[in-house]
Formats: C-alpha cells, structure tokens, sequence
C-alpha cells in the first residue's frame, strides 16, 4: 500500500548545489581549491615541439670548429709572448742606457788655412787645411768612427768635400785629425760670388763654413749600440786673406762645433 504523505520517487538523488557554469567552448571550470599538478605552467608549444622534433635536436660540434678554436688559443699566446718580449727588451734597454749614459763626441777647430785662393767671374779655385779635435767624454764606453765626411762652405754654398779614414777612440780619449780640401775652376752662385769678394775687400777675411757627417758606434764591453749618425757644424771660420792676398789662416783661435743626430 502506497503512503499518501511520502514524497514522489524520480530515480535520481536531489541535486545537493548547483552544477558549474558551462564555457560556450565546451570547458568545464573546476570548483574552486583544485590543485594543478605541476608547480608552474606547463611549458608552451614551441619548446615542446622543438625538443621533441629529431631536426631541432642539438647536433655535434663540426670537427673544425675545435682546429679554429686551438688557432685563436695559440694566436692570442703568440701575440702575448711578442708583447711581453718588447717589453722586456724596451726595459733591458732603459736599464743599460741608465747604466752606461751614452753621449755623443765632442768636435772642435782648431786651424784653418788657406792657399792659392783665386776668385774670377764666379769661379773659385783654392786649397784649404784643416786641422779638428774629436773628444769621448765618455766614461765607459768607446767610439768607433767608421766613416768621416766633410765639407767646406761659404753660406750654404758647397765649395770642396773630402773624407777622412776610420778612428778609433778609447773612454775620455781625445784624437786630433787633418783633412784637406782641393777646387780648381769650380762655379759658384753669382750672389754667392758676390758676396765673399764684398767680404773680402771690406774686411780682409772670408768666413767659412765647415760640416761633417760621421757614422759611428758604441761599445762598453760586450754591449755594442746600433750605429748613429751625427752631423757636426763648425761655423763662423774667419780666415785672414784680404784683396790682393792668396793664402790666409783661422783667425780668433779655435772654434767649437755642434753636434747633433
């Protein structure tokens, strides 16, 4: 028998809350507090779809990426022993010019004489002598003067050159040489020409210039310096031959000369 109060059956348990929004796209929501499984998102496609595709897979080094890599290594050595070699020679250097304090000859005039002397329509014939002094004021090293040049000028008119042998100096020596100088006939510049006979009428002397060019060396034992070469300038060597005169000498004692490279 059926009771009157109990309420209908349907087959189905009474829903106990409402079932959670629908998304239009078919996702469900999860209730709130559900936990993921994973700490932080998952990684995105790309990543994925690369460390899974076999032609992203990393590949091998090529063999000749590891020869280039051992060229550069050897290169950049290479390039650090030269520096560090200059370096070292640079310092040996210093070192030994802070020792030994090289410093060049010391040159001086002491005659000056002229002979034959004939000045006619720009051309000049004459012999000059001359007589120099050459100083080491070198403690501890000595010279070598492998090849003497020199000439005689009037202003910067070449009138005769010659050259003088090979000498050798030892430390805080002093060497006298000799040269001699021979023109027959040679052609001077008109102003040139002018200008010594004005000189030679107005103060009985002709004021020659003389210069040298030598090539010498270094030596303090077993340390030998490259090879220098210096210019020497003797100017201002009045000679006393006036209007009528053929031959004449340095006038004013001897005359000190400049020396540089």
């Amino acid at each position: 028998m059926n009771d009157p109060n109990r309420p209908p059956v349907t087959g189905y348990p009474a829903p106990t809350q409402p079932p959670p929004p629908q998304n239009p796209n078919g996702y469900t929501q999860p209730p709130p507090g559900t936990a993921y499984p994973y700490a932080a998102p998952p990684p995105s496609s790309a990543a994925y779809y690369h460390n899974n595709n076999p032609y992203y897979q990393q590949q091998p080094p090529h063999p000749y990426a590891a020869v280039a890599t051992q060229r550069a290594t050897f290169l950049r050595r290479v390039i650090a022993i030269a520096i560090a070699s200059m370096v070292i020679t640079a310092t040996f250097v210093f070192i030994v010019w802070l020792i030994l304090r090289p410093k060049l000859p010391e040159f001086r005039v002491d005659s000056l004489s002229v002979s034959n002397l004939n000045l006619n329509n720009s051309l000049i014939s004459a012999n000059w002598d001359l007589r120099f002094t050459v100083k080491n004021p070198n403690k501890k090293m000595t010279l070598y003067y492998d090849e003497v040049a020199l000439a005689v000028f009037y202003d910067y008119e070449s009138l005769s050159d010659t050259t003088v042998a090979p000498f050798y100096q030892e430390k805080r020596a002093e060497t006298g040489e000799k040269a001699s100088f021979a023109t027959k006939g040679s052609y001077v510049n008109n102003r040139v020409f002018d200008d010594m006979s004005k000189e030679r009428e107005r103060r009985g002397v002709i004021g020659f210039n003389v210069r040298m060019f030598a090539r010498i060396r270094f030596k303090a034992g077993a340390w030998r310096a490259r090879r220098r070469f210096i210019r020497v300038y003797c100017r201002g060597l009045d000679v006393g031959v006036g209007s009528g005169k053929s031959s004449g000498n340095l006038i004013g004692g001897s005359r000190q000369c400049r020396v540089g490279l």
